[in-house]
């Protein structure tokens, strides 16, 4: 039985949007592209509108998209007993196939369980045989550990998507073009033999007695480690939105990416390490994609996770506004803001700006390679309100290695100087200016320097933020955004977990959502995994991935960062 009321909701979403595509199905390869969040949030996600745009520009395969279903529209699947379907053919997900699930964030693994269970598809990929869709992930979430939830996927694609596709679609095409049509386990060692894929059911994991992990190996033919895919010539692979809804939190807006990895080695950033090494879109691709992108909206929004670190930053914004187009940046380092640009900016019709201090206390900033004096700070914030900008966010971690109490005091002091220089400015005068300080704390990431270093406990996380709320109340124009530890504490269970992470997923599942409940019902203690030192020498779930850096070089990252803390090792 189909739900007459879910079928006509997805008619209204397709009739908002422009840039869909609908294709007959007739002898092609049909993809479900999945993003395991709400519809606004996926559709703001670039990277699952450009694999939309790649699948899509293969004659031969057609690619549609499904979304978690909003809280009510839930209720209807489960009541009415619907199978969950595309959005462009309203086609049951069973029927694909393949399922590819773009995974962002570590918190989305557990709607993927929903999305399966929805889609009436058994969540093991050991229960699944070729009568299934061949279930798939990539994304930065599972490009950096796919571990905690290897046993619901068939295979990840490690890396950057663009680089490793058109080989995937090619096993998959010699497949489905065999009469006898290969066994799951054939096509799966086809594709498993493929650079930057990673087939989770031919690596067998073994455990020390400590809990551990003693070593990883592959069977025969499979190699050690699994090279990520990446692009070495951003300019072969324009990226930006090519699908427009009022539905998105980037709504009148066309994105454009100016650039991947970053320069600064921010010791905490996985962006930075991960998508080693930095590489820069050129002018005039930026320039020809950003005049093609603005005959679909009136506002560009330049992302990437290094923007103002490009060289012609200036002269991108100056052409867009030559064609009367609106700008928007994701976030500006703090030496990168610079008159002109933010002059830029204001004509641009942009008006709010983020900038990342990331610690209070100068000592800890340069712990983590992010360097700025107070007075680089205090000056950005001058140019910002001087030149029109009277909207700026900023943002902080809690809980760093090393970190005081009288650290986590320096955020309040570093805020109220900050909206001292905003109050000392004659333009915050004349005009209405507001402060925002998202707060959130530190989560030690896979590849990168801190992956040895624990999640600080939540009640210590807890109390550090109610003296920064504290501090806030009361401060005209000042306030404060931030995630909640128990998330944090989730999020780092499941980006620094193994294969065992997945029975607590299960069990949460099975559970509605209920974590406390599944993490009692477990016999997996969470807190090996989230509060534990790790040792220079431990075996990490994600150690398989080759990520472009040597664990080597991480190392000495990290003993350096704690050298610098004055924290012994």
């Amino acid at each position: 039985m189909t739900s007459w009321k879910l079928i006509q909701k997805a008619k209204g979403i397709l009739e908002k949007e422009r840039g869909a595509v609908q294709k007959p199905w007739g002898g092609k390869i049909t993809v479900c592209l999945l993003y395991p969040n709400a519809y606004h949030v996926g559709m703001s996600n670039l990277g699952f509108q450009i694999l939309y745009r790649i699948l899509n520009a293969a004659d031969d395969v057609v690619c549609e998209r499904a979304f978690l279903p909003e809280p009510e529209d839930l209720q209807e699947y489960r009541n009415t007993q619907t199978p969950l379907f595309s959005l462009e053919s309203q086609k049951l997900l069973s029927s694909f196939d393949i399922l590819a699930f773009s995974i962002s964030f570590e918190n989305d693994f557990l709607n993927v369980l929903t999305l399966l269970e929805l889609a009436h598809i058994p969540p093991e990929s050991c229960l699944r045989d070729g009568r299934y869709p061949l279930v798939i992930a990539g994304g930065v979430a599972v490009f950096l550990n796919p571990e905690p939830v290897s046993e619901f996927f068939d295979l990840f694609v490690l890396g950057e998507a663009e680089e490793v596709i058109g080989q995937f679609l090619a096993a998959v095409r010699q497949t489905l073009s065999d009469k006898k049509k290969k066994e799951k386990d054939d096509l799966l060692r086809t594709l498993g033999g493929l650079e930057g894929i990673y087939v989770p059911k031919f690596y067998r994991v073994t455990y020390a007695e400590d809990g551990k992990i003693e070593a990883m190996d592959p069977e025969p033919g499979f190699p050690r480690k699994v090279k990520r895919r990446w692009v070495s010539k951003l300019d072969q692979f324009p990226t930006q939105s090519v699908l427009f809804t009022p539905d998105t939190e980037f709504k009148e807006m066309a994105l454009v990416e100016v650039n991947r990895g970053c320069p600064r080695g921010c010791r905490f950033c996985a962006a930075c390490f991960v998508y080693h090494p930095f590489r820069n879109r050129s002018l005039s691709s930026l320039e020809s994609i950003s005049k093609e992108a603005l005959l679909n909206e009136h506002r560009i929004g330049l992302t990437g996770t290094a923007v103002s670190d490009h060289p012609k930053l200036l002269p991108l914004c100056q052409t867009i506004l030559s064609q009367r187009g609106g700008i928007s940046l994701s976030s500006l380092r703090v030496d990168a803001v610079t008159p002109s640009l933010i002059q830029c900016l204001r004509e641009g019709e942009d008006r709010t700006v983020a900038i990342a201090p990331e610690a209070g206390s100068e000592r800890l900033r340069k712990m983590l390679k992010k360097g700025y004096s107070e007075e680089e700070i205090l000056k950005s914030i001058n140019i910002l309100v001087e030149n029109g900008l009277s909207q700026i966010k900023c943002y902080f971690l809690i809980g760093l290695p090393s970190e005081t109490d009288e650290d986590a005091k320096e955020i309040l002091l570093l805020a109220k100087r900050i909206r001292h220089q905003i109050l000392s400015s004659q333009k915050s005068r004349e005009r209405r200016w507001r402060l925002v300080l998202s707060v959130n704390p530190f989560i030690p990431k896979p590849a990168t320097p801190f992956q040895w270093a624990p999640l600080e406990e939540i009640g210590s996380l807890k109390r550090k933020l109610k003296m920064i709320q504290r501090g806030v109340q009361g401060e005209r124009g000042m306030e404060i955004i931030h995630d909640l530890p128990k998330w944090a504490y989730v999020q780092a269970l499941l980006s620094r977990g193994d294969r065992r992470v997945g029975k607590i997923l299960m069990a949460t599942q099975r559970s509605q959502g209920n974590w406390s409940q599944a993490l009692r019902e477990t016999s997996i203690n969470a807190d090996f995994y989230v509060h534990r030192k790790r040792d220079l020498d431990e075996v990490f779930p994600w150690d398989f991935i080759d990520h472009g850096i040597s664990k080597e070089q991480l190392k000495e990252e990290y003993l350096g960062a704690m050298k610098e803390a004055g924290v012994e090792i």
